[in-house]
């Protein structure tokens, strides 16, 4: 009777297990930048609230491996005017509810138009979104690393991104939509080196994160970036 007992439960684990299972990954697939063939843009606005150019997300490939999606995201930035002035590769993944974006695309604009065409090695980092975040949860932190020959002259950009927190929720409206969100706070520590001169700068960034879609705006002292469309 107790074998009975034992084997039934340890079904009703498998069967939860599975239903778990299933669940993360339909909310890796609802994510919006692991959806295949998808396009999203951003509208940038500067510390004015003028309109200072644009960001433009393509999913190009996407992997599915059990509970795990990886997608490859092509990403242009293109200035008030249309004009495209940078582009590069990120990746993005969720495995078990967890989304990890590569760290290169929290970069700044300004950072990100000056090493535009500039020979960039990187040594990868990522930012972790867990499956549930709740007011008052602590999120890990990341860093990230790129050396660069800027014709001839070596640079070396670090930046860390850290006590990040959640501080409550918000419903958000833009003009791609309604979402309600998590307010997650956090301070960027960003060195630039150039030969023996070190450039520091230190900033907070507020952000808007809808789970299971993503990073619906984002305001620092730069200025605010947030989805304007989704294709």
């Amino acid at each position: 009777m107790e074998h009975q007992h034992l084997v039934r439960k340890l079904f009703a684990i498998l069967i939860f297990i599975g239903i778990c299972s299933r669940a993360n990954a339909q909310n890796c697939g609802s994510f919006l930048l692991l959806q295949n063939n998808k396009t999203i843009t951003l509208d940038l606005y500067n510390k004015r609230g003028l309109a200072n150019g644009k960001i433009v997300y393509k999913t190009s490939s996407r992997n599915i491996r059990g509970n795990t999606i990886t997608a490859t995201v092509q990403t242009r930035l293109l200035d008030k005017d249309g004009k495209s002035i940078n582009h590069g590769t990120s990746k993005v993944k969720c495995a078990n509810g967890i989304i990890m974006m590569d760290m290169n695309l929290f970069l700044p604009q300004q950072q990100v138009e000056q090493f535009n065409q500039i020979t960039a090695k990187v040594k990868e980092g990522s930012l972790e979104y867990p499956a549930n975040i709740n007011p008052g949860s602590e999120l890990r932190d990341g860093s990230f690393m790129m050396e660069m020959d800027n014709k001839g002259i070596k640079q070396t950009l670090k930046m860390q991104i850290f006590n990040r927190k959640a501080k409550g929720v918000e419903k958000i409206t833009t003009k791609a939509g309604s979402w309600n969100c998590i307010i997650i706070n956090y301070q960027v520590k960003l060195n630039i080196q150039t030969g023996p001169i070190d450039i520091p700068l230190n900033y907070e960034v507020t952000e808007w994160f809808a789970p299971e879609f993503g990073i619906i705006k984002t305001v620092s002292e730069a200025g605010t970036a947030e989805i304007a469309a989704i294709q």
